[in-house]
């Protein structure tokens, strides 16, 4: 089976993919550079056990990564304990299979790329994929599979660390769905909650209907993330949710290119 890695900023995510692309198991653990490719071993090995798996079950590893500095360990992590030497996305290993429209294609983060790819195998046509991760990122698909770029915006949780941290009287509150629709907040904290979630509901709807305006043609929307579902109860902008996107992609890209 093939193991997939998505390392982002936040969060690292591990799925055990079998030849159907059918994701069998999946693990996350906080992104850290530091962490040596022993300790993920160590982690994974106990993991993939408690799954009915071992170390022999995995034929092939791939990384997408957006932090640089953990994709060493990673590297080692394949060749030492699962002995492959892993293929990385948009690397000559496993290069991306469709074209990068945009001024910089290098500048490009892997999740952006690799959420297109599964994005364009999923849905026919013109697309607009909403990411929430460390950023939420809105990347526009053309109906050939073309990424033709995108906006960037403040992950949600990082807004909301951003707020706290700078207003002294603020306290911290979790990211749920208000009880109720009404915008007027009797309390500090339902106040805060209002702000961030109805204001971001208010921002996806208002850069999609902006996306689409400048696309002009017939637009699906796919949104992918742990917060997708959250935002999904109160706003029609998302046509369907795709929680797995970028593992998605991965599999895919490590289909075509392996032998």
């Amino acid at each position: 089976m093939l193991l997939a890695v998505d390392a982002g900023n936040t969060n690292l995510v591990f799925a055990l993919v079998d030849e159907t692309r059918t994701i069998r198991a999946r693990w996350r653990i906080a992104t850290d550079a530091r962490r040596t490719a022993d300790q993920y071993a160590v982690w994974l090995h106990q993991l993939l056990e408690l799954e009915g798996y071992g170390r022999s079950d995995v034929s092939a590893v791939i990384i997408g990564t957006v932090v640089p500095r953990a994709l060493h360990n990673l590297e080692v992590l394949a060749e030492k304990y699962f002995h492959v030497t892993p293929m990385i996305a948009g690397s000559a290993s496993a290069p991306y299979d469709i074209a990068l429209d945009v001024d910089e294609p290098k500048s490009v983060g892997a999740d952006r790329a690799l959420n297109s790819i599964a994005a364009h195998n999923i849905q026919a046509g013109d697309l607009i994929v909403i990411d929430f991760g460390t950023a939420t990122t809105f990347d526009v698909v053309d109906g050939s599979g073309a990424y033709k770029g995108g906006i960037i915006a403040p992950g949600i949780n990082l807004s909301l660390d951003a707020l706290v941290a700078a207003a002294a009287k603020l306290p911290r509150i979790a990211i749920e769905a208000p009880a109720n629709t009404s915008v007027i907040g009797r309390t500090t904290e339902s106040q805060m909650l209002i702000g961030i979630y109805w204001g971001y509901i208010a921002m996806i709807e208002g850069l999609v209907a902006r996306l689409k305006a400048e696309i002009g043609r017939p637009v699906t929307v796919l949104a992918t993330g742990g917060l997708a579902t959250l935002f999904d109860q109160h706003t029609d902008a998302f046509d369907r949710i795709e929680p797995d996107l970028t593992i998605q992609g991965l599999a895919l890209l490590a289909q075509k290119a392996r032998p």
